[in-house]
């Protein structure tokens, strides 16, 4: 169970960020509307908020995910593989140092974004990326071994739908996965109950479970459709704005 995130509010430059994709320019009342909507979710979810003022020195900075990885025995800051994302990381630490004792590091040439990361359970999925390197995975996972997690590695380098490896896939409790068609086929997966999601709602694979609740993409109905109908809750939101730099639902927030 979750009981507190923390998110930052998107600044008037978030247009300014890093994207992959040709969407469109965002908006930015409805990015801020976007975004107050999905706190709000967090809240409805039952999570307490630390909600942190925006940084124009780093348009990307909403997306908090990418700067740390919050395991219930110690958070590891990450080392985002995009450097002008880098100094995010050194405004999140005193506020991850507010709720824990210590932490770990990723250090160079290492590079880990935690959008690449995805949690199902004990074991730690590491997606290798345009952002993570594979010195960074290593690390990662010595860190993760020193916690008492395993951890293996999944490589997305040749895959040009997705920046990272949670784009893909999202673990969602009772050992199912919510994994993207052209992913589906790792071996990696095959112990697990697979959602598969086809290439017309891929991007709703980003899904996120916060409690009793998944928190979904709007837009995509055939996901929350078959997330109800194997007994999940779905509660669905408008990601538009975010989609068009890259981001999804679980970027928006750290949950611990």
């Amino acid at each position: 169970m979750f009981t507190r995130a923390i998110a930052r509010i998107p600044g008037s430059n978030f247009a300014d960020g890093l994207t992959t994709v040709d969407l469109g320019i965002p908006h930015l009342d409805q990015v801020l509307e976007q975004h107050a909507h999905y706190c709000d979710a967090l809240r409805e979810c039952g999570l307490e908020l630390t909600i942190l003022e925006p940084d124009l020195h780093h348009p990307d900075s909403t997306f908090v995910e990418d700067t740390a990885i919050l395991t219930p025995k110690a958070p590891i800051l990450c080392r985002p593989g995009a450097s002008s994302r880098e100094g995010e990381v050194a405004a999140m630490g005193p506020v991850i140092e507010r709720f824990y004792q210590r932490f770990l590091t990723i250090d160079p040439p290492g590079t880990v974004d935690g959008g690449d990361i995805c949690e199902a359970e004990d074991h730690f999925f590491i997606g290798i990326s345009l952002r993570t390197n594979e010195g960074g995975a290593r690390q990662l996972a010595a860190h993760l071994g020193t916690l008492g997690y395993t951890a293996s590695t999944v490589d997305i380098r040749r895959m040009t739908t997705i920046l990272h490896l949670k784009s893909g896939i999202s673990y969602i409790g009772d050992n199912t996965l919510v994994v993207m068609d052209e992913m589906a086929g790792n071996p990696q997966f095959a112990r697990f109950h697979l959602l598969r999601v086809g290439e017309p709602e891929s991007y709703a694979a980003n899904c996120v479970r916060v409690n009793d609740r998944i928190l979904v993409a709007a837009g995509f109905p055939r996901i929350a459709d078959d997330l109800a109908a194997r007994g999940f809750h779905p509660l669905v939101l408008n990601m538009s704005e975010f989609q068009k730099m890259d981001g999804g639902l679980s970027c928006l927030s750290l949950r611990f």
